[in-house]
């Protein structure tokens, strides 16, 4: 397929960087010798908790509401998140004097619904048990004339998440580092599609892997299969930011084109890769930001020739929950 047949191209991506230059964060990439030395190949690790909001998010929200006509801004605009989406929207609609409202889970983490109202937005509150949060997101934008603005399934999101993958080609080549492979975080797919989009426009070689928590693994499924696959009833993880039921519409058939597969990991694994980042990487990391380290600490990623980049998506964890997990054992 043609990258027209896609959602987004590598255009979409780079016109997405020209609109967030200057107001997103360009966030490091970074290297450590112990990581190095553990693993047996070089590692670089791109660290989105630098970003605005604390996750990659803000990338994608801050594209797509910038392109909302003036006329329509003041009618605001809608959006459901368990929280990393939540903040990015909240934090981009604020720059650019957008009402927002989001629908979140009553469960997320505290910190995030606390740092979503602190930057202005309506928070909207349901059980995730019960209810959906889009049926009640498309409500509220129905009844108030909103923009509604999806997590992941819109290609405006997409192209902003693949910036990140275009500062990763920067950033490596200014290490004087050739890229081997890619490992990312995968919810609905949206930063693993965007990455990959830009990623290998420039580098066809680039083996870009997916990684999802256990039990969540529908991307891993569905590129093994070629269809869409779905979470089955009732599983559980702690990796809150990754709790999507399927893969997007839009997002899927470009994994299906670009990634090399999909990498599925435990908690007691992701517990491990915060554990890690904080005693030797210095680093805060939430459960869903730290499945791609995990993958790669429990030796799950394949040997490749070149540097291996791990994209560490997120840094909003309770800390209730990060003492629990740095003093597991």
């Amino acid at each position: 397929m043609s990258p027209r047949q896609f959602a987004i191209s590598a255009a979409d991506v780079r016109s997405a960087a020209r609109t967030i230059a200057g107001v997103a964060v360009r966030t490091p990439l970074l290297e450590y010798r112990f990581l190095n030395e553990g693993v047996g190949g070089r590692v670089l690790v791109k660290f989105e908790g630098a970003q605005i909001g604390g996750s990659f998010k803000f990338r994608g929200a801050y594209n797509r509401l910038a392109r909302i006509a003036e006329a329509d801004r003041g009618k605001g605009v809608v959006a459901w998140s368990s929280g990393n989406h939540a903040q990015g929207v909240a934090a981009a609609a604020r720059m650019l004097g957008i009402p927002a409202t989001i629908v979140m889970p009553a469960d997320a983490p505290a910190m995030k619904l606390a740092n979503t109202r602190a930057l202005g937005a309506e928070v909207v509150t349901y059980d995730r048990a019960t209810q959906s949060r889009e049926e009640i997101a498309v409500q509220l934008a129905h009844e108030r004339g909103a923009v509604l603005v999806p997590s992941f399934d819109d290609p405006h999101i997409i192209a902003g998440q693949g910036t990140c993958g275009l500062e990763i080609m920067a950033q490596a080549t200014d290490a004087g580092a050739t890229i081997g492979q890619v490992l990312v975080c995968c919810g609905g797919g949206g930063l693993v599609a965007g990455i990959a989009t830009a990623i290998r426009d420039v580098q066809p070689d680039v083996a870009i892997r997916s990684v999802e928590p256990a039990g969540f693994d529908d991307t891993a499924r569905s590129l093994a299969s070629g269809r869409r696959e779905g979470v089955e009833a009732g599983a559980v993880s702690i990796c809150d930011a990754l709790l999507t039921p399927m893969p997007g519409e839009l997002t899927f058939p470009i994994n299906r084109a670009l990634l090399a597969g999909g990498l599925v990991v435990s908690d007691d694994e992701v517990r491990f890769a915060m554990r890690y980042a904080f005693e030797v990487m210095k680093l805060v990391v939430e459960p869903g930001g730290a499945v791609a380290l995990a993958a790669l600490l429990a030796g799950k990623a394949p040997a490749v020739h070149g540097a291996t980049v791990v994209v560490v998506s997120g840094a909003n964890v309770d800390a209730a929950l990060f003492a629990e997990a740095i003093a597991a054992r």
